[in-house]
């Protein structure tokens, strides 16, 4: 299920694209059948996937402006861009690792204003 809904948030899978059965996917996955059977039951609550009696699975992806994909690549690019100057102002690699970890712990405080 994560698998899926992250291939949808990149856009690696889009509306429309039609899934494995669920008997190729288990073996694919080397699981049972009951899980994907699960899984594909509950991607379609979360209105994900449809199932088409006798025709397959189906991705029913929310239709956006912006694709996830698109939005990472423009956060990549942010973030290349800031550690290319944090090099040039001479931090080397694991001080610049250390600094971001330090700052993701604490993403969910709110933001002081200097």
């Amino acid at each position: 299920m994560e698998q899926v809904h992250h291939a949808i948030e990149i856009g690696t899978l889009q509306d429309g694209d039609q899934m494995p059965g669920i008997r190729t996917l288990a073996e694919e996955l080397v699981v049972s059948h009951n899980t994907v059977a699960k899984a594909y039951t509950e991607l379609q609550h979360a209105g994900l996937l449809e199932l088409r009696h006798g025709s397959g699975a189906y991705i029913s992806a929310p239709k956006r402006g912006k694709t996830r994909a698109t939005e990472l690549l423009q956060a990549a690019r942010k973030v290349r861009n800031v550690v290319e100057s944090l090099r040039e102002d001479g931090l080397n690699i694991d001080e610049i690792r250390r600094l971001f970890e330090s700052q993701l712990l604490h993403v969910d405080q709110p933001v002081r204003k200097a």
